[in-house]
């Protein structure tokens, strides 16, 4: 008799797949980039065994009873929470930010651990019977969780990160249905805020636009003055929260604005990664033949910057194979995520699918000169194991629920 079973309905192997030939692509560039740099040695192996076990990590999140990744769901929050302000009293400093903590020869990154519990908190507070987002008092119970850990990452501080959680937010708000109005007020204050980076006239293009949308969602003239008010504040704020960022900080903007204002200093690392991109050609100068890479001008290039190692050795058909495997991803997890039948895991779904994304935007314009250096790795290729690790463990969970996708739990 044969059987029924169908491997392919229980298992994604379109998402699996093409994130596994990231991780060896990855391997491939870490090892060439730290091929002839003595700081790096032994960083090859390691990943490697990170490697092995985020995919371990992977099997054991796609095995775990979906009622005990239900249960865990506040407990990951209270264990994000915990592992964030210990980071603050006892973490290690590197590049101006608190932001590790080493135990032994282990060291790891609380915020990205702590990624986890944020999308699980947000997806239950969204998805909770006992809420509802569209209510002012609910919503605000929402922004409270959600302000709670990226305030203790600004502490620390790590702005890229921050990054990374709101646009989960906001991702998450935009999915569930909640009222766009929501969504626009929470998002407003920083589009003006980034705008007046600047000048005055992006900032009046932005206030312009976000009058245009309070007409547009029709609200009374209080909420409309009061949102303005808010809007303007962000933007009149920006001379102080400027003066409060580090020297390293406020040089990556200006470098970002113009990455040609401090060539050996902010601007080196974008200038050489897009050097190193552009000699690659279409081809490549071939594996362990950059000369920008095996010359190391790009410090700890097997990290933020392993794209332009990519780009020069293995060319545009390297660099658009990375880019096609993530695109298949992307969209595989979209189509799971829309024929997901329960909210809950939909919108977890989601929220992995936007940590994906942004890292990977980021950090592709990070290479191309065309975002902030903020410290964003591209996953599944960026030497680090707390971000591979963290990556697998909610791929397994997608995975998980893709398993019981047809259910109604």
């Amino acid at each position: 008799m044969k059987s029924s079973y169908n491997l392919s309905d229980k298992f994604d192997f379109s998402v699996f797949l093409p994130v596994i030939f990231l991780i060896i692509i990855g391997l491939v560039g870490i090892y060439s980039a730290t091929n002839n740099n003595p700081t790096a040695h032994g960083a090859f192996l390691k990943q490697s065994v990170m490697a092995i076990v985020a995919v371990s990590v992977f099997f054991i999140a796609y095995f775990l009873p979906v009622r005990i990744i239900r249960i865990m769901t506040i407990y990951t929050y209270i264990f994000s929470l915990i592992i964030l302000v210990a980071v603050l009293l006892v973490g290690k400093t590197v590049y101006g930010a608190k932001s590790w903590i080493n135990i032994g020869p282990i060291g790891f990154q609380p915020s990205e651990f702590a990624k986890i519990g944020f999308i699980f908190i947000i997806a239950y507070l969204l998805t909770s019977d006992k809420r509802n987002p569209n209510k002012v008092k609910d919503f605000l119970i929402l922004i409270l969780y959600s302000l709670i850990p990226i305030l203790l990452i600004l502490f620390e501080p790590d702005m890229g990160t921050v990054l990374i959680y709101v646009s989960i937010l906001m991702a998450l708000l935009f999915w569930s249905g909640i009222d766009l109005f929501y969504v626009f007020v929470t998002l407003s204050p920083g589009f003006v805020l980034f705008s007046s980076f600047f000048g005055k006239a992006a900032f009046i293009l932005a206030m312009i636009v976000v009058f245009v949308l309070l007409l547009y969602f029709k609200k009374n003239i209080f909420i409309n003055i009061s949102i303005l008010i808010i809007n303007m504040s962000a933007a009149y704020l920006f001379d102080f929260a400027y003066r409060f960022l580090k020297p390293h900080q406020q040089k990556r903007i200006q470098t970002f604005i113009n990455p040609t204002s401090d060539p050996l200093g902010a601007g080196y690392n974008i200038l050489q990664a897009q050097l190193a991109i552009g000699s690659g050609g279409f081809w490549g100068k071939g594996f362990l033949k950059g000369n920008q890479t095996q010359l190391s001008f790009i410090p700890k290039q097997w990290t933020d910057f392993i794209f332009s190692v990519i780009g020069e050795e293995f060319g545009f058909i390297g660099s658009v194979l990375i880019v096609i495997l993530f695109v298949i991803v992307f969209v595989r997890l979209l189509n799971i995520a829309g024929h997901t039948s329960n909210k809950f895991e939909s919108l977890v779904i989601i929220g992995v699918l936007t940590l994906l994304i942004t890292h990977f935007t980021i950090n592709i314009g990070m290479n191309l000169g065309v975002a902030p250096v903020v410290g964003i790795p591209l996953p599944f290729l960026s030497y680090g194991g707390s971000s591979l690790i963290v990556n697998m463990f909610l791929l397994g969970i997608v995975m998980n629920f893709y398993k019981h996708r047809k259910e109604h739990i």
